[in-house]
């Protein structure tokens, strides 16, 4: 939640004219280091997990693709599509192509796909596109509605029956200043003044951390590996603080490679509406 941010200078008049925005290439590279990096900051353990967090044998989290490409919604934020401390990271969407390698470099395009006027807020859609993924993030923007566009995709239904599974994620305290050096270094998951000023006792922790950390523990109880991971769709509710235990439910599909699931803290959700499902992408 508020992951994404910008000055809010030269906002266009419509919300609905950043529909179909070109927001560029980049090529983005990395090494073994971040790769291990990235998995520790989003729980990787190092005895269970160790291909994720030792150079032999090294497999990527696929996940990690959403850091390297979090390089476009920061862009459209920073071209003043919306204010700088009132927007939300609404959704995230992930597919899998291929997976990644230990080390290397990759190119992404991204653009504004779609944009949906809720009537008091917009929901701008960022599609990132390489060889290796493609990842959408929804970006909740209040004030910026109202501007005749369609409402768009409503909530996803409720799940019936109990869950086929149910475990624990354990977030830690120093995650969110771990996880905030893998690129995002918003001031809310580090600076107790910048966080006391959108109503949070202390710094939060990063959406796309929790969401990673979820797919951790959904590949345990499914018995999956994390890298195999071929998809991933989820909506952030309200914020975690590091520290906080989370309780993951999942509902696994018949075909048994994929679950619905649902993160919560206590009685308030905190991912609704997920999917994952695992499977070698490639």
């Amino acid at each position: 939640m508020g992951d994404v941010t910008g000055p809010g200078e030269g906002r266009l008049e419509s919300a609905g004219d950043w529909c179909g925005r070109d927001l560029g290439t980049r090529t983005v590279s990395y090494d073994e280091r971040d790769a291990i990096l990235y998995a520790l900051a989003v729980g990787a353990r190092p005895v269970e997990d160790l291909d994720l967090v030792f150079e032999r044998g090294l497999r990527v989290l696929p996940t990690f693709a959403l850091s390297l490409a979090q390089w476009a919604p920061d862009v459209l934020a920073g071209q003043g599509a919306f204010g700088d401390a009132t927007a939300l990271h609404g959704a995230q969407r992930l597919m899998v192509h291929k997976e990644l390698p230990p080390t290397g470099e990759v190119t992404c395009s991204a653009a504004v796909t779609d944009v949906w006027d809720k009537g008091g807020a917009a929901v701008f859609e960022v599609a990132v596109d390489s060889a290796y993924f493609h990842a959408v993030w929804s970006v909740f923007a209040p004030g910026r509605g109202g501007f005749g566009g369609e409402r768009g995709p409503g909530r996803p239904p409720a799940h019936d029956g109990d869950p086929s599974h149910r475990t624990r994620q354990h977030t830690f305290p120093a995650q969110a200043a771990l996880y905030r050096l893998t690129g995002d270094r918003h001031l809310i998951h580090v600076d107790p003044a910048a966080a006391a000023a959108i109503g949070q006792p202390r710094p939060i922790l990063h959406g796309l951390c929790t969401l990673a950390g979820t797919v951790l523990r959904l590949a345990d109880v499914l018995g999956a590996h994390p890298a195999d991971l071929t998809e991933v769709d989820g909506r952030f509710a309200s914020p975690v603080l590091p520290g906080d235990t989370l309780d993951v439910a999942a509902w696994r599909d018949a075909e048994g490679d994929g679950a619905a699931f649902e993160v919560a803290r206590e009685r308030d959700a905190v991912l609704t509406g997920g999917r994952v499902r695992f499977g070698r992408a490639g």
